[in-house]
């Protein structure tokens, strides 16, 4: 599964930086200038992890980190600080306020890379559940079911894996080719007619629940879930 990392600091270079990094390394990147940019994006796109800097204008990311605690909906995203700050007493303030790992600048992308890779394995070990989710959209990858507003869709096993996909990278622009090779997979012959067959079909058993409009059709270029 690829997860989506929300990389939060004022300073654009050190995000550009990142960013690349991540996708260098199969992570979705996901970007916040600011404490407010963040809380809109995490609420719209749910990341899987969150590298938040320490002194930004406005809210520190210390208070984000206390604010996120406080909600269910956030609670539980593993969050690791970046800062300068290197005194211990920094750095136990940020694991006392719901920090999960923390990491001072300069750092290493490299290490930085170890350290997410192992956040995340503590935290999907941890729960013993594979679920994804998108606004009112819920995929359970165990029971290969979908809910959406208290309902269960009835999916076929080509729309789940479909779905599953779009759901993984949400607001990113797939051409066909792409979406044959991610869930086809690159050494099976399938036309690329076959994606809007699909999307298709994928659309129709969505709409039962109200939510087809979340796949959109990109003119020229493919298709997207937002």
């Amino acid at each position: 599964m690829k997860a989506n990392i929300l990389i939060i600091d004022d300073e654009s270079a050190i995000r550009e930086m990142v960013c690349l990094s991540l996708q260098q390394n199969g992570f979705g990147c996901l970007e916040a200038a600011d404490a407010h940019k963040a809380e809109l994006r995490i609420k719209e796109d749910n990341p899987d992890l969150i590298l938040l800097d320490w002194m930004m204008p406005g809210m520190s990311g210390i208070d984000l980190v206390r604010r996120l605690r406080r909600q269910d909906a956030t609670k539980e995203i593993p969050i690791i600080m970046l800062t300068a700050k290197v005194a211990e007493d920094d750095v136990i303030q940020a694991l006392a306020q719901g920090a999960d790992d923390y990491i001072t600048k300069p750092f290493s992308t490299r290490e930085l890379i170890a350290r997410i890779h192992a956040l995340l394995r503590r935290t999907l070990s941890g729960t013993g559940a594979e679920v994804i989710r998108y606004k009112q959209l819920e995929m359970d990858l165990k029971a290969h079911r979908v809910h959406a507003g208290g309902h269960t869709i009835d999916i076929g096993p080509t729309e789940f894996k479909l779905l599953r996909f779009f759901m993984e990278n949400p607001n990113q622009v797939f051409n066909r080719q792409q979406v044959l090779n991610n869930v086809w997979g690159t050494n099976i012959y399938v036309e690329e007619r076959t994606v809007d067959v699909h999307i298709r079909r994928l659309r129709k058993v969505l709409e039962a629940t109200g939510n087809e409009h979340y796949v959109q059709t990109v003119r020229g270029s493919g298709y997207r879930f937002s």
